[in-house]
């Protein structure tokens, strides 16, 4: 659905969970126990945080509730290697806006080595599961050409898309050519949720930028995120932050 000139199909997740001083993981991360309603008004939403705090867990979590596998995915794909998932999902509820795109995806950097053999499994059985994805398995390319093949091979239709840290394999140049894709993605009517380390790939136009700061998820703009600003910092005080690292 377009909403104000923005692809919406997940409007929002409530997180319906009542705190207690008992709560165990996840419930007592502090962006978990502190989310009460979180939005989507844009076609590209990113949530971003220090390691630790909760986004991908977070992230996890919706791509569970919508119906995706939790080590990344279709909603085709069943397989499970270890059952490492949370039940946060179980605590969420979906604010839908339309159920009309035609693909979801998940994609999970840390187990895309399982996404790649099942998808060799699956072809053994469908070839066309391996045209889908460019015709060559991927485990037979780099980590970070199989990555490419994926984002622009698989995921081409309109569709809900939710990816944890796709820049963990892909070079500067391939981390510009993933903004290139989300341009291609959003202009086929696509929602993208993500999360990102990478300045570059945090630096899609017109986005909302959800950043963990003090145990809860507050909106801030590319400038003033703490990922542009720390690499720009690095950047441009190079020989000094070194100096100090390292005492050199």
């Amino acid at each position: 659905m377009n909403i104000n000139g923005q692809n919406i199909f997940l409007k929002a997740i409530r997180n319906e969970h009542v705190p207690s001083e008992d709560d165990s993981y996840p419930f007592n991360l502090p962006i978990v126990r502190n989310l009460k309603t979180l939005e989507f008004s844009k076609s590209v939403t990113y949530i971003v945080g220090e390691n630790g705090s909760g986004k991908s867990t977070l992230l996890e979590a919706i791509a569970n509730l919508l119906g995706l596998n939790a080590e990344g995915g279709s909603k085709n794909f069943n397989f499970r290697t270890q059952e490492t998932h949370s039940s946060l999902y179980e605590e969420l509820c979906a604010v839908r806006a339309d159920l009309s795109y035609r693909n979801a995806f998940f994609f999970r950097a840390e187990s895309f080595y399982n996404v790649a053999s099942e998808v060799d499994r699956i072809a053994q059985e469908d070839r066309r599961m391996l045209d889908s994805y460019g015709g060559i398995s991927l485990h037979e390319q780099s980590h970070g050409e199989s990555f490419m093949a994926l984002f622009t091979n698989r995921l081409r239709s309109k569709g809900l898309y939710i990816f944890d840290e796709p820049e963990a394999a892909l070079s500067y140049m391939n981390q510009l050519r993933f903004l290139v894709w989300m341009k291609e993605a959003v202009k086929a009517g696509s929602q993208i949720i993500i999360s990102t380390h990478s300045p570059v790939i945090l630096a899609y136009p017109d986005a909302e930028i959800y950043v963990a700061e003090e145990g809860r998820l507050e909106t801030t703009s590319y400038d003033d995120c703490y990922i542009y600003r720390d690499m720009l910092a690095f950047i441009t005080n190079k020989d000094l932050v070194i100096k100090e690292l390292l005492g050199e």
